[in-house]
């Protein structure tokens, strides 16, 4: 076990030393969603509660909910909130069976950080939890449905995802979902994007937007040792900022 450092300090987490651990991705999807204080949020595949309780640094006065199909996850999740003071419903159970509790509640936003592979596609990793998270049995469709029955009219879903599954994201977002914004993030400038940042809106009807990219670092390779983030992705990271996401 280990216990880790975010946003500068503001948060620390317990994570497993080996398995899935919250990073940069789940910082990067808490600093994309608009909530507001006040606002009711639920984090699908929560994990050790990474995105959630960044948001939740950011935004005080959140109502967080979480759901974790590993119950050894939802267990750090819920210590994680209770040692950074922040209140948040965690239910293990799978996102297509959710408990009663959670079905009888809506949302103002949903965020998930899905797997990124198809499970059967790629080798597996060696941590069963690792494998668990990064190579999923549930399809988007199963994702965006969940996210979709469980927020209110014009509530927000933002998700984070492997560039080069964009497609089956919108595939997966039915008529329920639009006004659907692509942000995509590249490593440096001239570089194809890895990651997405997508939001869509429960019974939006703006048309689909691709947003210039966000990138990542500077320069064309790590200097040394240092990071060299860009000064809005170092703001995200190191100072709870909000993403600059395109609006």
């Amino acid at each position: 076990m280990t216990h880790d450092a975010f946003l500068g300090g503001r948060l620390h987490l317990h994570q497993p030393a080996r398995g899935f651990r919250g990073g940069i991705d789940a910082v990067l999807l808490a600093a994309a969603c608009p909530a507001r204080p006040g606002d009711h949020v639920l984090d699908l595949g929560c994990g050790v509660g990474t995105a959630a309780l960044c948001l939740g640094v950011r935004v005080p006065g959140l109502r967080l909910a979480g759901v974790e199909l590993q119950e050894d996850y939802a267990a750090l999740a819920r210590r994680n909130a209770h040692e950074a003071g922040q209140e948040m419903d965690v239910h293990c159970a799978d996102l297509t069976r959710l408990p009663d509790a959670l079905r009888a509640r809506s949302f103002d936003h949903v965020i998930a950080n899905p797997p990124y592979y198809e499970r059967g596609k790629g080798s597996a990793a060696p941590d069963p939890g690792r494998d668990t998270a990064l190579a999923g049995d549930t399809p988007l469709t199963a994702w965006c449905d969940a996210a979709t029955r469980r927020l209110k009219p014009k509530g927000w879903l933002t998700m984070i995802q492997k560039a080069d599954r964009l497609g089956d994201v919108l595939t997966a977002m039915d008529a329920r979902l639009g006004s659907i914004m692509v942000q995509p993030l590249a490593p440096r400038t001239g570089q194809e994007a890895h990651l997405v940042i997508v939001r869509a809106r429960k019974g939006g009807r703006a048309p689909l937007r691709l947003a210039a990219p966000i990138i990542l670092h500077n320069g064309v390779s790590h200097p040394g040792d240092q990071d060299h983030y860009t000064s809005a992705i170092s703001a995200v990271l190191r100072d709870a900022a909000a993403l600059p996401v395109a609006d």
